[in-house]
Protein backbone atom coordinates (compact mmCIF):
# COMPACT_ATOMS: atom_id res chain seq x y z
CA UNK A 1 0.00 0.00 0.00
CA UNK A 2 1.24 3.64 -0.71
CA UNK A 3 0.34 7.11 0.55
CA UNK A 4 1.26 10.59 -0.21
CA UNK A 5 0.73 13.11 2.51
CA UNK A 6 -0.18 16.16 0.38
CA UNK A 7 1.27 18.30 -1.68
CA UNK A 8 5.48 19.42 -1.69
CA UNK A 9 6.50 21.62 1.17
CA UNK A 10 6.63 24.96 1.58
CA UNK A 11 10.13 26.08 0.21
CA UNK A 12 10.45 22.64 -1.47
CA UNK A 13 8.46 23.60 -4.97
CA UNK A 14 10.46 22.13 -8.27
CA UNK A 15 11.93 24.85 -10.48
CA UNK A 16 9.36 25.00 -13.82
CA UNK A 17 10.39 22.36 -16.21
CA UNK A 18 13.31 20.73 -13.96
CA UNK A 19 12.97 16.95 -13.88
CA UNK A 20 12.14 14.83 -10.54
CA UNK A 21 13.84 11.71 -9.73
CA UNK A 22 13.17 9.05 -7.29
CA UNK A 23 14.92 7.55 -4.00
CA UNK A 24 13.52 4.47 -2.33
CA UNK A 25 14.48 4.60 1.55
CA UNK A 26 13.65 1.25 3.44
CA UNK A 27 13.35 2.13 7.50
CA UNK A 28 14.53 -1.52 9.15
CA UNK A 29 14.89 -2.58 12.60
CA UNK A 30 12.89 -3.77 15.79
CA UNK A 31 9.75 -3.40 16.72
CA UNK A 32 9.87 -0.52 19.30
CA UNK A 33 12.73 1.18 17.74
CA UNK A 34 10.58 3.89 16.25
CA UNK A 35 10.49 3.35 12.91
CA UNK A 36 6.81 4.31 12.08
CA UNK A 37 7.77 7.81 14.79
CA UNK A 38 10.60 8.65 12.39
CA UNK A 39 8.89 8.22 9.08
CA UNK A 40 5.42 10.19 9.99
CA UNK A 41 7.77 12.53 11.90
CA UNK A 42 9.81 13.36 8.41
CA UNK A 43 6.66 13.69 6.95
CA UNK A 44 4.59 15.60 8.42
CA UNK A 45 6.59 17.33 11.64
CA UNK A 46 4.39 15.60 13.92
CA UNK A 47 5.05 13.29 16.62
CA UNK A 48 2.46 10.22 17.43
CA UNK A 49 3.54 7.35 20.04
CA UNK A 50 1.32 4.63 19.05
CA UNK A 51 1.21 2.75 15.95
CA UNK A 52 0.42 -0.78 14.46
CA UNK A 53 3.29 -2.63 14.87
CA UNK A 54 1.72 -4.90 12.21
CA UNK A 55 1.33 -2.19 9.56
CA UNK A 56 3.88 -1.65 7.24
CA UNK A 57 3.29 1.30 4.28
CA UNK A 58 5.12 3.19 1.90
CA UNK A 59 4.64 6.84 1.44
CA UNK A 60 5.85 9.56 -0.50
CA UNK A 61 6.96 13.33 -0.44
CA UNK A 62 8.77 15.75 -2.96
CA UNK A 63 11.33 16.96 -1.55
CA UNK A 64 14.53 19.69 -2.54
CA UNK A 65 17.62 18.26 -1.78
CA UNK A 66 20.64 20.70 -2.13
CA UNK A 67 18.50 22.51 -4.54
CA UNK A 68 17.58 19.33 -6.58
CA UNK A 69 14.17 18.21 -6.24
CA UNK A 70 13.82 14.35 -5.81
CA UNK A 71 10.77 12.04 -5.10
CA UNK A 72 11.61 10.50 -1.82
CA UNK A 73 9.28 7.31 -1.24
CA UNK A 74 9.95 5.61 2.68
CA UNK A 75 9.03 1.81 2.82
CA UNK A 76 8.14 1.72 6.72
CA UNK A 77 8.91 -2.30 7.50
CA UNK A 78 7.16 -4.44 9.78
CA UNK A 79 9.55 -7.27 10.50
CA UNK A 80 7.96 -9.46 13.28
CA UNK A 81 11.29 -11.84 13.08
CA UNK A 82 14.00 -9.93 12.19
CA UNK A 83 15.08 -10.01 8.18
CA UNK A 84 13.80 -13.07 7.14
CA UNK A 85 11.38 -12.41 4.45
CA UNK A 86 13.68 -8.81 3.39
CA UNK A 87 13.33 -9.39 -0.47
CA UNK A 88 10.50 -7.04 -0.75
CA UNK A 89 12.88 -4.26 0.21
CA UNK A 90 16.40 -5.27 -0.96
CA UNK A 91 15.23 -5.03 -4.27
CA UNK A 92 12.93 -1.64 -3.96
CA UNK A 93 15.24 0.43 -2.11
CA UNK A 94 17.89 2.96 -2.84
CA UNK A 95 18.93 3.36 0.64
CA UNK A 96 18.41 2.04 4.33
CA UNK A 97 18.15 3.28 7.54
CA UNK A 98 18.44 0.87 10.21
CA UNK A 99 17.28 2.03 13.49
CA UNK A 100 17.51 1.47 17.13
CA UNK A 101 16.49 2.93 20.60
CA UNK A 102 19.18 3.94 22.63
CA UNK A 103 17.39 3.49 25.77
CA UNK A 104 16.78 -0.43 24.41
CA UNK A 105 19.78 -2.86 24.32
CA UNK A 106 17.85 -5.40 22.60
CA UNK A 107 16.61 -2.88 19.44
CA UNK A 108 20.76 -2.25 19.19
CA UNK A 109 21.04 -5.77 19.16
CA UNK A 110 18.70 -6.32 16.45
CA UNK A 111 20.56 -4.21 14.08
CA UNK A 112 23.32 -6.10 13.39
CA UNK A 113 21.63 -9.30 11.31
CA UNK A 114 20.02 -6.44 9.27
CA UNK A 115 23.59 -4.99 8.77
CA UNK A 116 24.51 -8.54 7.81
CA UNK A 117 21.60 -9.13 5.00
CA UNK A 118 22.65 -5.63 4.00
CA UNK A 119 26.32 -6.42 3.59
CA UNK A 120 25.82 -9.80 1.92
CA UNK A 121 23.64 -8.15 -0.33
CA UNK A 122 25.86 -5.59 -1.62
CA UNK A 123 28.34 -8.14 -2.64
CA UNK A 124 25.87 -9.46 -5.29
CA UNK A 125 25.20 -5.75 -6.68
CA UNK A 126 27.11 -3.75 -9.06
CA UNK A 127 26.20 -0.39 -7.36
CA UNK A 128 26.09 -0.20 -3.73
CA UNK A 129 23.17 0.97 -1.94
CA UNK A 130 23.96 3.67 0.95
CA UNK A 131 23.08 2.17 4.48
CA UNK A 132 22.78 4.64 7.75
CA UNK A 133 22.64 3.51 11.25
CA UNK A 134 20.48 5.77 13.81
CA UNK A 135 20.18 5.79 17.20
CA UNK A 136 16.60 7.01 18.01
CA UNK A 137 14.42 8.89 20.80
CA UNK A 138 17.81 10.85 22.30
CA UNK A 139 14.77 12.76 24.42
CA UNK A 140 15.38 9.67 26.86
CA UNK A 141 19.09 10.35 27.64
CA UNK A 142 18.69 9.42 31.11
CA UNK A 143 17.44 6.13 30.21
CA UNK A 144 20.12 5.05 27.71
CA UNK A 145 21.49 2.00 27.56
CA UNK A 146 23.67 2.00 24.36
CA UNK A 147 26.27 4.61 24.12
CA UNK A 148 27.30 6.68 21.32
CA UNK A 149 30.65 5.32 21.32
CA UNK A 150 28.83 1.94 20.56
CA UNK A 151 26.82 3.07 17.74
CA UNK A 152 29.53 4.48 15.93
CA UNK A 153 31.57 1.42 16.43
CA UNK A 154 29.09 -0.39 15.07
CA UNK A 155 28.32 1.85 11.95
CA UNK A 156 32.10 1.63 11.69
CA UNK A 157 32.61 -2.06 11.86
CA UNK A 158 29.85 -2.43 8.47
CA UNK A 159 30.96 1.01 6.56
CA UNK A 160 28.12 3.18 7.57
CA UNK A 161 27.18 6.38 8.72
CA UNK A 162 25.58 7.45 12.19
CA UNK A 163 23.49 9.83 13.19
CA UNK A 164 22.03 10.06 16.51
CA UNK A 165 18.11 11.92 16.83
CA UNK A 166 15.08 12.18 18.24
CA UNK A 167 11.58 11.31 16.50
CA UNK A 168 9.85 13.24 19.54
CA UNK A 169 11.67 16.83 19.34
CA UNK A 170 13.97 17.28 16.35
CA UNK A 171 12.71 17.98 13.03
CA UNK A 172 15.31 19.21 11.60
CA UNK A 173 18.20 16.73 12.51
CA UNK A 174 15.29 13.89 11.20
CA UNK A 175 15.20 15.71 7.70
CA UNK A 176 19.13 15.94 7.51
CA UNK A 177 19.20 12.28 7.95
CA UNK A 178 16.86 11.62 5.56
CA UNK A 179 18.52 14.11 3.15
CA UNK A 180 21.81 12.58 3.80
CA UNK A 181 20.34 9.09 2.27
CA UNK A 182 19.59 11.13 -0.62
CA UNK A 183 23.00 12.78 -0.76
CA UNK A 184 24.80 9.21 -0.68
CA UNK A 185 22.42 7.77 -3.09
CA UNK A 186 23.66 10.63 -5.47
CA UNK A 187 26.90 9.98 -4.87
CA UNK A 188 26.51 6.56 -5.54
CA UNK A 189 25.08 6.67 -8.82
CA UNK A 190 27.31 9.05 -9.94
CA UNK A 191 30.88 6.97 -8.89
CA UNK A 192 28.96 4.52 -10.99
CA UNK A 193 28.36 6.77 -14.38
CA UNK A 194 31.08 5.64 -16.65
CA UNK A 195 34.35 7.87 -17.43
CA UNK A 196 33.94 10.03 -20.12
CA UNK A 197 37.78 10.88 -21.36
CA UNK A 198 37.89 14.77 -21.99
CA UNK A 199 40.32 16.13 -24.72
CA UNK A 200 41.88 19.23 -26.14
CA UNK A 201 43.31 20.62 -29.21
CA UNK A 202 46.79 21.59 -29.81
CA UNK A 203 48.54 23.41 -32.25
CA UNK A 204 50.90 21.65 -34.42
CA UNK A 205 53.10 23.37 -36.69
CA UNK A 206 52.16 22.88 -40.37
CA UNK A 207 54.62 21.50 -42.42
CA UNK A 208 57.47 23.81 -44.39
CA UNK A 209 56.15 22.87 -47.86
CA UNK A 210 52.66 23.39 -47.22
CA UNK A 211 52.86 27.04 -45.80
CA UNK A 212 55.47 27.76 -49.25
CA UNK A 213 52.86 26.94 -51.52
CA UNK A 214 50.42 29.06 -49.62
CA UNK A 215 52.52 31.60 -49.13
CA UNK A 216 52.66 31.76 -45.30
CA UNK A 217 55.82 33.01 -43.40
CA UNK A 218 54.59 31.63 -40.03
CA UNK A 219 54.09 27.16 -39.66
CA UNK A 220 51.94 28.13 -36.91
CA UNK A 221 48.92 29.29 -38.74
CA UNK A 222 45.58 28.39 -37.08
CA UNK A 223 44.02 27.79 -40.30
CA UNK A 224 46.12 24.96 -41.55
CA UNK A 225 47.85 23.51 -38.59
CA UNK A 226 46.73 20.08 -37.44
CA UNK A 227 44.80 19.66 -34.21
CA UNK A 228 45.86 17.34 -32.04
CA UNK A 229 43.77 15.46 -29.71
CA UNK A 230 45.61 14.57 -26.03
CA UNK A 231 43.48 12.79 -23.31
CA UNK A 232 43.43 14.81 -20.07
CA UNK A 233 45.30 12.86 -17.10
CA UNK A 234 43.71 12.50 -14.04
CA UNK A 235 42.37 15.57 -12.41
CA UNK A 236 43.34 14.09 -8.49
CA UNK A 237 46.83 14.11 -9.78
CA UNK A 238 46.98 17.32 -12.15
CA UNK A 239 47.83 20.73 -11.26
CA UNK A 240 46.12 24.06 -13.78
CA UNK A 241 49.29 25.56 -14.84
CA UNK A 242 49.30 28.73 -17.70
CA UNK A 243 50.86 27.85 -20.92
CA UNK A 244 51.46 31.14 -23.41
CA UNK A 245 51.76 29.94 -27.07
CA UNK A 246 54.83 30.28 -29.38
CA UNK A 247 53.07 34.04 -30.85
CA UNK A 248 53.74 35.31 -27.30
CA UNK A 249 56.73 36.74 -29.11
CA UNK A 250 54.62 39.12 -31.56
CA UNK A 251 53.31 42.77 -31.00
CA UNK A 252 50.36 41.32 -30.62
CA UNK A 253 48.56 40.41 -27.34
CA UNK A 254 49.17 36.33 -26.42
CA UNK A 255 46.57 34.15 -26.04
CA UNK A 256 46.44 32.24 -22.83
CA UNK A 257 45.56 28.72 -22.41
CA UNK A 258 44.69 27.07 -19.37
CA UNK A 259 45.31 23.39 -19.47
CA UNK A 260 46.51 20.18 -16.70
CA UNK A 261 49.90 19.17 -15.72
CA UNK A 262 51.57 17.30 -17.46
CA UNK A 263 50.96 17.85 -21.22
CA UNK A 264 53.91 18.08 -23.50
CA UNK A 265 52.92 21.32 -25.65
CA UNK A 266 54.03 21.17 -29.32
Amino acid sequence: MSSMFGKARNGTERPPQSPITECNVAILGCRGAGKSALTVKFLTKRFISEYDPNLEDTYASEELVDQQPVLLKVMDTADQDGPVNCERYLRWASAFLVVYSIDDRRSFEGCRPYLDVLARHARGCQRQSPVLLLGNKLDMEQYRQVTKAEGTSLASTFGCLFYEVSACQDFTAVQHVFHEAVREVRREAERGLPLRPLFIAEERPCLPAVAARHGLASCTVNTLSTVNYKEIPSVAQAKLVTVKSSRAQSKRKAPTLTLLKGFKIF
